[in-house]
């Protein structure tokens, strides 16, 4: 994942083509329940709020047991690194790198092509909406309607 952030899809000109115009296939599997584990209760404020953001996040519908396990290994790992007085600086950049394997942060995301954006307004279908002014319309005092 090294590298500059990529730019949205919707901030392109035109889409990407991988080289030589084929598409590469992605080797697809099928999702599993997962079981969300709870926050240990003594983890560091930081680690806990990490956490806590993780689990409202729009990436943890890509999230499977694994990645909660390897998540909770982290925060586990920030927790004891944020309250030793000893700290040190390659500890925190390997905490960090192994985080963004976890796609924590947008620009981890968009560095692997996924986007998270608004959820789309819900919208009643036209006849849904027809049908209701039609039933307005028959709502009307029958003085109108014998005019």
């Amino acid at each position: 994942m090294p590298g500059p952030v990529p730019n949205r899809e919707s901030d392109l000109a035109r889409p990407r083509e991988r080289k030589g115009g084929d598409q590469q296939s992605v080797t697809k599997g099928v999702l599993r329940e997962t079981v969300v584990p709870h926050a240990d209760k003594d983890w560091h404020p930081i680690a806990r709020k990490l956490w806590d953001g993780v689990k409202t996040s729009g990436q943890v519908d890509f999230y499977q047991n694994s990645d909660w396990a390897m998540l909770y290994s982290l925060c586990d790992d920030l927790s004891h690194y944020k309250k030793s007085g000893k700290r040190s600086g390659q500890m925190l950049q390997t905490i960090y790198s192994a985080f963004e394997r976890l796609l924590i942060t947008e620009g981890d995301r968009r560095r692997v092509r996924i986007e998270l954006h608004e959820p789309e307004p819900e919208t009643q279908a036209a006849s849904v909406t027809a049908i209701d002014e039609y039933k307005a319309m028959l709502k009307v005092a029958p003085s109108e309607v014998s005019e």
